[in-house]
């Protein structure tokens, strides 16, 4: 790895109460977050990135195909920052952190956290590096709500913004999914149990659940499809949700998984704000609203109406099979509309 593509981990405590749209507070919260590259004289080099739902804050590993040197977000060139979500169990506070009034683990206490609360923990973030401009704030999915929502509570801060496979609120179809995967980790016997493993089993089935959702009968039957016309058990894509649920288990946590969904379903930008066009309408950044065809969990539908709500946004498409994580597996095209964007913006890229 050459020595400007080194990542650096940093913490950032923020020792004050954060205020939830809840109505309770964090007493103090912590933000695990890494950047690639350096901040440039004139802070005008900032690259935003927010991740998704079990993602981490090593944004080049995730998105290795957008992030890195020679690709199109450049560690020589800019300052590429990404932060792990609050309720995450990458190192920012969430279930797993200890409560300082019961000196007890969170776990299920953990209060409910909105996307606009972890917004909110980004802009101190933002506040507290001195950066006054993002050049260009990206994210898909769950990053993209936050992002959507960021840039209409700090108008005058983002550039540029670039939303993937990401809506203005989320969907019955969306929350229903959510509900499911929770529901997952209730009937797990451990759940009920105040202990930081509960729920394994739980997550297991919560991510055999996420995954057809994230991919496609096209996706499955292209990668899942069995060549022995004989078999009459132990099938592929029998084998494929058990060992993607086994590796979620292995890396993740059953209390941080409820924590996000939940965030996820909180995610309506219009709310206090008289509705969906209006909250959009005080985007001010040009905007680029990319849709993946074969989207089953955010259809393009929800991009298109983006990008209609947005001054100065644009829509495209990517045809792909792979559902909504084609946001994550098509980067060269992605790559390349991103580029057009910029060209046609005289954004110097």
């Amino acid at each position: 790895m050459a020595q400007e593509e080194i990542m650096d981990h940093h913490l950032f405590k923020h020792n004050a109460p954060l205020q939830l749209e809840c109505g309770e507070s964090l007493h103090r919260f912590q933000l695990n977050y890494c950047t690639l590259g350096k901040l440039n004289a004139s802070k005008s080099n900032v690259i935003w990135v927010v991740h998704a739902l079990t993602a981490n804050a090593e944004a080049d590993d995730w998105w290795e195909g957008l992030i890195g040197e020679g690709k199109l977000y450049d560690p020589t060139k800019h300052f590429i920052i990404c932060v792990n979500n609050i309720g995450s169990c990458y190192g920012s506070s969430g279930p797993l952190d200890t409560n300082p009034v019961t000196q007890k683990l969170y776990l299920k206490d953990f209060p409910l956290v909105t996307i606009r609360d972890m917004v909110k923990s980004l802009d101190l973030l933002r506040i507290d590096l001195g950066i006054e401009k993002i050049e260009t704030l990206i994210g898909g999915s769950m990053g993209g709500m936050q992002a959507v929502e960021w840039a209409i509570s700090s108008s005058e801060i983002i550039q540029n913004l670039i939303l993937l496979a990401t809506n203005a609120k989320h969907s019955p179809w969306g929350i229903a999914l959510n509900e499911s995967q929770r529901m997952c980790l209730e009937s797990d016997t451990t759940w009920k149990e105040h202990r930081p493993d509960a729920g394994q089993n739980g997550l297991r089935a919560a991510r055999s659940v996420a995954l057809v959702s994230y991919r496609n009968y096209a996706a499955y039957w292209n990668t899942q499809s069995e060549t022995d016309i004989e078999k009459l058990d132990h099938y592929k894509a029998s084998s494929y949700q058990k060992y993607q649920g086994d590796k979620l288990v292995d890396r993740f946590n059953a209390h941080s998984y409820f924590t996000l969904t939940k965030a996820m379903d909180s995610h309506h930008v219009g709310r206090e704000r008289g509705g969906l066009e209006l909250a959009l309408a005080k985007i001010t950044a040009p905007t680029l609203v990319i849709g993946i065809s074969s989207d089953v969990l955010f259809p393009v539908s929800e991009q298109q109406y983006l990008a209609e709500k947005i001054p100065n946004a644009e829509y495209v498409e990517i045809d792909s099979f792979y559902g909504h994580d084609g946001f994550l597996i098509e980067t060269p095209r992605i790559t390349d509309h991103v580029l057009d964007f910029y060209k046609q913006n005289n954004i110097d890229a």
